[in-house]
């Protein structure tokens, strides 16, 4: 496995598993119906739960100068070539975060021990040049700055200030960080309850998952400021696809992902696997693309214009042949193993969902209370080795606090720039 990928950084998408081969030439033009049967034939898998990957987003700090952001040939070049030990892939965001994704394994206890090997190893590669990675929702101190070169982030910015979301692309783009759970979509006959019942859950978990107090030295009274920018941007884009109680269709989630993704507005366009990207600043949607009512530089969307358009498609549960939440903040390295336990197991486990369930509907709009009951229905089903992280999070939240008021209070007490080389927040 490469450790770090080129420059034009282009994330895949999962693929296979509906009923259509996914084995149409990648320039190949395409029409409506072949976009609509693309997109459907790779939205979701067949087969048994209990995969997970996951994948954590930090914010790279410069130990002598914390103010400062990481110069992008610093980091690439202490990054490049570094293989962590189990397998995760190592990349660079916009603003310099950076991001390990590892690989589906067999469970949640393996799939955190995994990335928290994989974590330690690029603490001490990047330790070793004087940076440290901070593990919050938001960069709490410094403003918005891409230092990314690739031609990508710059199309996304481009197109974001088309669109009137200017300050909050360059927001998301370079100042958020999430931890990103990632789970088998399933049986095929099960995926609209599964996707049903994870939209159910989405505010309680966002309300456990909420780590960004602060962005760049100004809250805004929540515990998650990301979740804020993120609510914000560009809605066609990033708000949860319509279609029934799951979010994605109630009897056909994977049609209904194709309509979304027809009916988002089209980001970015790129002649050729090694074009730079550019970006659409007009408001186009891939449907009007592929019937041909706003051609883009003169030709039909390709096999390869769907899969980019799909890589900037960020609802908050992302169908990629898996289901990949999205919700959550990134969060110091004491609490998001427990946070982690708790999503998979409230999902995959069924004695522990069908709990979870009654928890959420009993609770109603009170999230917080909805947040703090999810924990004792994942509790007699999170694996042994991470039974210890739950039980912190219920000491903590049984004490009126959270992981946001552990931030909040380093801020208050010493000043924000102290969050930034102040990992361990218990």
């Amino acid at each position: 496995m490469s450790a770090l990928p080129s420059v034009e950084r282009t994330p895949g998408d999962g693929a296979g598993g509906h009923d259509a081969p996914l084995d149409a030439p990648l320039d190949a033009p395409l029409d409506v119906d072949g976009v609509r049967a693309r997109i459907t034939a790779g939205a979701l898998r067949d087969g048994p739960p209990g995969s997970v990957g996951l994948e954590l987003e930090r914010h790279a700090v410069d130990l002598r100068r914390p103010g400062r952001r990481v110069a992008w040939d610093r980091l690439d070049g202490a990054l490049r070539g570094v293989v962590p030990p189990a397998g995760s892939r190592v990349t660079l965001e916009p603003g310099g975060q950076v991001e390990l994704s590892s690989p589906p394994l067999p469970g949640v206890a393996a799939a955190v021990e995994a990335l928290r090997r994989d974590a330690a190893h690029v603490d001490a590669v990047l330790a070793a040049d004087g940076v440290a990675l901070l593990s919050t929702g938001t960069d709490l101190v410094r403003t918005p700055e891409r230092v990314h070169p690739g031609s990508r982030y710059a199309a996304m910015a481009e197109h974001f200030a088309a669109a009137g979301h200017a300050a909050d692309g360059a927001a998301m783009m370079c100042s958020t960080a999430s931890l990103q759970v990632n789970l088998d979509a399933g049986p095929a006959q099960r995926w609209p309850h599964r996707l049903a019942h994870l939209h159910r859950l989405l505010p309680a978990l966002a309300a456990l998952g909420a780590c960004s107090p602060l962005l760049a030295g100004r809250a805004d009274g929540t515990r998650s400021t990301r979740q804020g920018v993120w609510r914000r941007l560009e809605p066609g884009r990033c708000t949860r696809p319509a279609g029934g109680a799951g979010g994605t269709g109630a009897t056909d989630p994977a049609g209904a992902w194709a309509a979304f993704a027809l009916s988002a507005p089209v980001m970015l366009v790129r002649d050729g696997e090694h074009a730079p990207c550019r970006a659409v600043r007009g408001p186009v949607t891939l449907a009007d693309w592929a019937s041909g009512r706003r051609p883009l530089h003169g030709r039909a969307p390709t096999g390869a214009d769907v899969d980019l358009h799909l890589s900037t498609l960020w609802p908050p549960v992302r169908v990629r042949g898996f289901l990949e939440l999205r919700v959550l903040d990134a969060l110091p390295a004491a609490w998001w193993p427990g946070l982690t336990a708790v999503v998979a197991t409230v999902v995959d486990d069924e004695r522990a969902a069908d709990a979870a369930a009654a928890v959420v509907d009993g609770c109603g709009p009170d999230t917080a209370r909805a947040a703090r009951g999810l924990l004792d229905a994942a509790l007699p089903a999170v694996p042994a080795a991470l039974r210890g992280c739950v039980e912190a999070w219920a000491d903590l939240l049984d004490a009126g606090r959270h992981p946001a008021d552990l931030v909040l209070d380093r801020a208050r007490r010493d000043g924000p720039a102290a969050c930034l080389t102040a990992e361990e927040l218990r």
